[in-house]
């Protein structure tokens, strides 16, 4: 099942650092579900996803809700 972390009602860069120490406490191959309200995370978590070698295996928008599903790989 993996790890959920809620990071509504944050901005940038705050979700991103919660999943990265997040990613930390869960095993390879495990998922992270990432919940945040600011716009600006999608474009952030390619990003940090291209950047880590983690793989976003899904990113939706509902309600004003994005939901990231982040795969530890290392």
């Amino acid at each position: 099942m993996g790890s959920i972390l809620d990071a509504k009602g944050l901005n940038c860069p705050l979700p991103i650092l919660r999943a990265k120490k997040a990613l930390k406490d869960i095993a390879v191959g495990e998922i992270l579900q990432v919940h945040a309200t600011d716009p600006g995370s999608v474009k952030d978590f390619e990003a940090f996803c291209r950047q880590t070698g983690h793989e976003l295996v899904e990113s939706l928008e509902a309600g004003g809700i994005y939901t990231y599903q982040i795969k530890r790989t290392s």
